[in-house]
This record gives structure tokens, C-alpha cells and sequence, in this order.
């Protein structure tokens, strides 16, 4: 093997895993996932001549799914009421992700639609507040107040859920 795909194959043997965790955690959907980390590693092999230092690959690695999931909204619009929700939930629990993450993805899900895909695209996709607004097509001021709202419930959600477990082991 030549030097190239030495280092390609040290690439997917140490950001495989974590990297289908992260496009899981993006799109909700093993197999998208798979295909998210699929085209991740097809691109990185392309540019593979671009990467400075294996330092700085995990981050190189990231940005190209991230761009790729980004992609994916950009081909298709999704609609998140479209989701069932339960469905997210169920299929998370074999795939090392923790309670306190499964807990967090819970209350995200339960979370009132106006409140969840502002947060949402903040958390999952990274959009600042004013890219909010204009994929949302409100006032900035309007994204900041749901976001502001939809910390609080999830926050109040999370706290009910821990008062819950608390009292269930006493």
C-alpha cells in the first residue's frame, strides 16, 4: 500500500464510529448516518492531499460532514413534524449514546414545534440567530425569544425528568 491510502486507512479506523455518532446525532437516521460518514470519507479521500497534520484530521473530518448533512437540507427541505419523534428515541438506545444524551434528545423532541426547530438548527446545524431568521422567515428578535423559551422548557423538562429519576431511587 502506498502512503496515500496508509493514511486514508488510519483515517477511517480511528473517526468511523465517532463520526457515524455525529451524523446520527445530525440527521436521526442510521442509514442516512451511514451514508453521511460514506460520502464524509469519500470526499476526504479525494482532498486527502489537503490534509496539513493527522492533528488536525478529526476536525477536517467533522467539517466535511457537517457540509455534506448541510447538503442534504439543501437537496431536499425537511419538514421536522414529518418526524415521528418516538422513532428517534427508539432507535438511539443500542448505539452508546448516553441517558443524559437520550434524555436531552427526549426533551428536544418534546418540545412545542416552534420552540424545537430553532433550537434545533442552532444546535444540530450551527445556524447563528439572523441565519434563523431568514430560513424561518421571522424577526431575528422573534428566534431569539424561542430560543430563549425552548432553553428554559427543555431545562424545566430535564430538571422534571432528574426529580423523577431521584425520587424513583429513594
Amino acid at each position: 500500500m502506498n502512503d496515500k491510502q496508509n493514511l486514508f486507512n488510519s483515517l477511517v479506523e480511528a473517526y468511523q464510529k465517532p463520526l457515524y455518532r455525529y451524523g446520527y446525532w445530525l440527521c436521526g437516521d442510521r442509514t442516512i448516518a451511514e451514508d453521511l460518514v460514506q460520502e464524509t470519507f469519500l470526499r476526504a479521500w479525494r482532498a486527502l492531499d489537503s490534509l496539513q497534520s493527522m492533528g488536525a484530521a478529526k476536525s477536517w473530518l467533522i467539517t466535511i460532514l457537517r457540509r455534506e448533512n448541510a447538503r442534504r437540507f439543501q437537496r431536499k427541505s425537511l419538514d421536522y413534524s414529518d418526524l415521528p419523534m418516538e422513532s428517534l428515541v427508539d432507535e438511539r438506545s443500542s448505539e452508546g449514546f448516553s441517558a443524559e444524551l437520550e434524555s436531552l434528545r427526549v426533551g428536544i423532541a418534546n418540545l412545542e414545534e416552534m420552540y424545537r426547530e430553532p433550537l434545533l438548527m442552532q444546535m444540530v446545524m450551527g445556524f447563528t440567530q439572523e441565519e434563523i431568521s431568514e430560513q424561518m422567515e421571522i424577526p431575528a428578535n422573534t428566534v431569539a425569544t424561542r430560543l430563549r423559551r425552548a432553553r428554559l422548557q427543555l431545562r424545566d423538562l430535564l430538571m422534571d425528568e432528574e426529580e423523577e429519576m431521584g425520587g424513583a431511587t429513594q
